[in-house]
């Protein structure tokens, strides 16, 4: 219990320095002051301790609540060196004297007993202030300079009237520890099985197999309701005045107890037919027992599918079970199952499961299995804008002709490529291209070299 009240602290037992472990039904305080050295604050409050025990060793203890228990005497604290607040408020302290006891606890400077019968004595206040001068608060009122003085110079007179009132009360706690015991061995010995197997309570004293019991036994079940005599036996435990003692407050948890046991078993009794998971056929179906909200998305990027469940935010983790298979997820929460079918086929053994710290959400990060097809997404082309004659022409199928204009004609005129003197029929003659010929007389300043052989 105190490692999974521990989460807060990575379930670490030993560097633990805040635990709370109220309303858990915890009749003794044991083993913390072994496991939980460095405990600074301790919630104990609504339970059934009887005694303050085995908290000595817890040497950095700051504060400690025992409210709404069983406790009748302050003890065993002298070790908690570093105590600063006590609060038992609501128990049954009845020895004021046990005050004197954390006189040893010198940084204690808050103390409760609001709701124990101590605190009706006369000069109570008055002697508690006197017994512990390091105190600063009593019941949530502060003590004023005046007070304390004003209270240590009465303090044996007020100490005599203190003793002499814890001994009629010790009287009057006697007479109910004898008379609760007496209730209780009452109750079992007058109640005796029947003939069927119930438990009748005897009060004439007769034999269960005579004739007149059973006469008395059917007449009675002829005319008996079980659901009314259950209502009344109901009304009349929590309506029947009782005076208020740890053992009347056992009795009514007891009876809590059963109440709660009965319903158990007959819950159990009515059998819910096993909520199918897979069909006759091998079909998964999707199951959400809890009611969580969850989403499923598909991450393209990184080829994995990923699963959101909004668990619980204070749930613990331990109540949490997690099995992934290639085609479906399933996790138990506290005993519900919830499962979901994949949109694709994922690798178990490479998926993970995170929980936020933050908001309690499970995170199933499932990597898709490989030669998984991959959906890709087509952009479509831009239409261009039609006009009506167009639209009208695709709809009829004319064939479209394309005209040029003329006058935009630039393709070369392969014919007049070359230059002709004159014109003739027949094919074209071709002309040779010769030196130029040679003149009779030489022109000007033409000196001739007889090296030079002539130009022929």
């Amino acid at each position: 219990m105190i490692r999974r009240r521990a989460e807060h602290n990575d379930c670490e037992i030993f560097s633990l320095e805040e635990i709370s472990l109220h309303q858990q039904d915890i009749e003794k305080i044991e083993h913390i002051d072994r496991w939980c050295r460095d405990l600074k604050i301790l919630y104990l409050q609504n339970n059934l301790i009887p005694r303050i025990e085995n908290v000595g060793r817890l040497k950095k203890l700051e504060y400690l609540n025992l409210a709404l228990n069983n406790i009748e005497v302050i003890e065993n604290l002298e070790g908690c060196e570093s105590l600063q607040k006590l609060d038992l408020t609501v128990n049954f302290v009845g020895r004021l004297s046990s005050v004197e006891s954390l006189k040893h606890n010198i940084h204690l400077r808050e103390l409760f007993l609001v709701g124990n019968p101590c605190t009706q004595f006369e000069g109570y206040r008055q002697f508690v202030v006197a017994s512990l001068p390091q105190l600063r608060w009593l019941d949530g009122t502060e003590i004023s300079r005046s007070e304390r003085i004003q209270a240590s110079q009465g303090l044996e007179e007020v100490r005599r009237q203190v003793w002499e009132q814890e001994r009629e009360y010790l009287k009057r706690r006697a007479v109910e520890k004898e008379e609760a015991q007496r209730k209780e061995t009452g109750r079992e010995e007058g109640r005796k099985p029947g003939f069927d197997g119930r438990w009748y309570t005897d009060i004439n004293n007769t034999v269960p197999g005579s004739e007149e019991n059973k006469e008395n036994q059917e007449l009675d079940q002829s005319q008996r309701r079980p659901e009314l005599d259950e209502e009344e036996r109901e009304r009349e435990f929590w309506h029947t005045p009782c005076s208020f003692t740890p053992e009347s407050r056992l009795e009514a948890h007891r009876h809590l107890q059963e109440k709660r046991r009965a319903k158990e078993k007959e819950e159990e009794k009515k059998l819910k037919p096993p909520r199918r998971l897979v069909t006759a056929d091998g079909q998964v179906l999707n199951v959400n027992e809890p009611k969580l909200g969850f989403s499923l998305t598909a991450d393209e990027e990184n080829n994995t599918v990923e699963l959101d469940l909004a668990v619980y935010r204070h749930m613990d983790t331990s109540l949490i079970d997690v099995d992934v298979q290639p085609t479906y997820a399933r996790v138990n929460v506290k005993g519900k199952i919830f499962q979901i079918v994949l949109p694709a086929e994922v690798k178990p053994d490479s998926s993970t499961a995170r929980r936020s710290q933050t908001t309690g959400h499970l995170v199933l990060t499932m990597p898709r299995a490989e030669g998984e097809i991959k959906a890709t997404k087509t952009t479509p082309r831009p239409r261009r804008p039609r006009s009506s004659s167009e639209d009208d022409k695709r709809k009829n199928r004319v064939p479209e002709w394309l005209d040029v204009d003329p006058s935009k004609h630039t393709s070369i005129d392969l014919a007049n490529i070359v230059s002709r003197e004159s014109t003739r029929s027949g094919p074209l003659e071709t002309s040779k291209v010769g030196p130029p010929a040679a003149t009779g007389a030489p022109s000007e300043g033409f000196v001739d070299n007889p090296e030079v052989p002539p130009l022929i």
